[in-house]
């Protein structure tokens, strides 16, 4: 059979088109991608270590104390700071997290609306699952994750420390002090009392609190937003322990302890107070800020240069009273076991020893512990008697 010349032209054509055409499809089909991939950034690695400018040089020659006198332990060539370092992790930091501030408690025509103990106390928390977002260490002892969890519309980070072999882990959550959160960084100064925790068998929750990177921003008048991260977190923990197969499963949610430092031990007095339940069997309050609001924004405002405390120190005397866990002292069951060192340069040790004294006038079950010649944060063999007193305390509630 003959084509024409026309017939041959028009076969060319219709074949360089198909051609033509079938490469574009082909060019698009592999531009097109799933959109949620394209959008999603690499994983940022950043380093993890402690920040240990931050930790004053030890003293060569450490004394401890208990209030009603006498010594209780003598030690001397502190160890060095480089055996507090841990490894360096990696860390992929969220990326959807949106910065939500919860409702303004400024919403009404009393900007201290809601701030209250009481107020604090009347109020649900939890909802929502802790998560676990990656695996940071594997060691002989336990395993380090990087968790998330929402608390009043933001989502708050920190790590969970789970030891390897065992069940029905009594839980200690440990809150970590003032640190710029421009340096702030997840595994900071306070790992090694939750990694010593963890390697003596306890579920060790870690949280950054709202402020501190990568956890969201939020309201945070007289730090009650950092409480309120704390009670949230205090629930979905007894929430999700429930689930068989949740990551808490291993968790014995009626043996909860909590910790903190400085800023975070005025956290952990505070939570005390609204959350008297019986499952918070005890609480160590370690070189800790104030149950009085008017002498901790008085210091604040002292190291702030003034930039903060105006808020707090305007309240009226009557809603300070309300505000202040000092005037709750007798809401708190937990046994209370305090720690400072009467060289502390950065928190007042007279804060502690008042607390001390006010608890004891009370008959609350109380510890009473002072060191001498040791900085705002322990080391060397100060901080090791510290630690020791702090797992025997929890041992005994």
């Amino acid at each position: 059979m003959r084509f024409s010349k026309f017939k041959i032209i028009s076969l060319s054509y219709l074949v360089r088109a198909f051609i033509l055409g079938a490469g574009a499809i082909l060019i698009v089909a592999c531009d097109i991608r799933d959109p949620q991939y394209r959008a999603t950034p690499e994983p940022v690695v950043e380093n993890l270590l402690p920040i240990a400018t931050m930790i004053p040089q030890a003293a060569t020659h450490i004394t401890t104390r208990n209030l009603t006198g006498g010594l209780e332990a003598t030690a001397s060539s502190p160890t060095p700071l480089s055996t507090m370092v841990p490894a360096t992790a990696a860390r992929q930091r969220p990326t959807s997290a949106p910065t939500v501030e919860t409702p303004s408690f400024q919403a009404t025509k009393d900007p201290y609306h809601g701030l209250s103990i009481i107020e604090l106390a009347s109020r649900s928390y939890g909802g929502g699952v802790l998560d676990i977002l990656d695996t940071l260490e594997i060691n002989d002892s336990f395993t380090r994750y990087l968790i998330a969890y929402p608390s009043d519309q933001l989502t708050i980070y920190g790590f969970m420390n789970v030891p390897n072999e065992g069940d029905n882990f009594p839980v200690a959550v440990v809150l970590h002090g003032y640190i710029d959160p421009e340096e702030y960084q997840t595994l900071t100064y306070t790992t090694r009392y939750a990694d010593t925790l963890a390697e003596a068998g306890f579920f060790v929750i870690h949280p950054n609190l709202r402020g501190f990177p990568p956890s969201d921003s939020g309201a945070d008048y007289f730090r009650t937003g950092l409480a309120i991260d704390v009670l949230n977190l205090i629930s979905i923990i007894r929430e999700q322990s429930q689930d068989p197969l949740g990551y808490l499963r291993r968790a014995d949610t009626e043996n909860i302890h909590l910790w903190g430092h400085s800023m975070g031990g005025g956290v952990v007095l505070r939570v005390i107070a609204v959350n008297n339940e019986p499952y918070i069997q005890a609480a160590v309050l370690y070189g800790s800020m104030s149950g009085d609001e008017v002498l901790n924004y008085e210091q604040i405002r002292i190291w702030s240069d003034g930039r903060v405390g105006d808020f707090e120190l305007s309240a009226p005397k009557a809603t300070l009273d309300t505000i202040s866990p000092i005037n709750f002292l007798e809401r708190i069951q937990a046994p209370i076991s305090i720690h400072h060192s009467v060289d502390d340069q950065v928190v007042p040790f007279d804060w502690s020893d008042n607390l001390c004294v006010e608890l004891k006038e009370l008959n609350h079950p109380v510890e009473c512990h002072v060191y001498q010649g040791l900085p705002h944060t322990f080391l060397g063999a100060g901080d090791k008697v510290f630690i020791e007193r702090t797992i025997d305390f929890y041992s005994r509630h």
